[in-house]
């Protein structure tokens, strides 16, 4: 099943708009809330497209990422019961209670955790604010976690130039189904461990 090859497609088209910064920043935003899709699939290609503005394009991600962050914090304190019904449907409530007793185990080394892997953000976020986690620690875990991943994407991508372009068009079918699996990987284990 391709899915991954057209996502990126799509992304590429979306890289060379001119308004491309404004749709990355506000992906970011609404990845970290709802959207199932992680952002770096826009921020390759965007960085890919423009690589002396790699740096500028991870910062804007991890600015937006951040902000959807706290209004999932913001939900898991102050709307937990509104929105659990949401969760149940979603599939996430036995992930959410997990991760909720991660943080009263970890703290903020779980915020950095889940903001650098490939680990589902959102339900960290939501997690966070329902468990009462700080919220400076929170924001400073978050920033760190992902600036640094969408540094690393970016910088990796602008680096690599358009000499790695091909090849990651060939792969990206591969790249994303083992993205995914480790996702799955981590949460069974993390289910197992529990």
């Amino acid at each position: 099943m391709r899915l991954f090859g057209p996502i990126y497609d799509r992304c590429r088209t979306w890289a060379s708009h001119h308004l491309a910064a404004r749709y990355l920043f506000w992906m970011s935003v609404a990845e970290s809330i709802f959207f199932p899709v992680p952002v770096d699939v826009m921020l390759a290609p965007m960085a890919l497209a423009r690589p002396s503005r790699w740096w500028r394009l991870a910062v804007l991600c991890a600015v937006g990422s951040v902000l959807g962050g706290l209004v999932g914090y913001a939900l898991g304190a102050l709307a937990l019961e509104a929105t659990w019904p949401l969760i149940q449907r979603l599939g996430w409530d036995a992930t959410f209670i997990h991760v909720q007793e991660l943080f009263v185990r970890h703290g903020i080394w779980i915020v950095f955790v889940a903001a650098f892997t490939p680990i589902p953000y959102k339900v960290f976020t939501l997690a966070a604010g329902a468990t009462g986690i700080g919220l400076l620690p929170f924001i400073s875990g978050s920033l760190v976690g992902r600036g640094a991943r969408f540094l690393l994407v970016a910088g990796l991508v602008a680096w690599g130039g358009p000499r790695v372009e091909p090849m990651l068009r060939r792969y990206i079918e591969v790249l994303g189904w083992l993205v995914a699996l480790l996702v799955l990987i981590a949460l069974a284990w993390m289910e197992f461990r529990r």
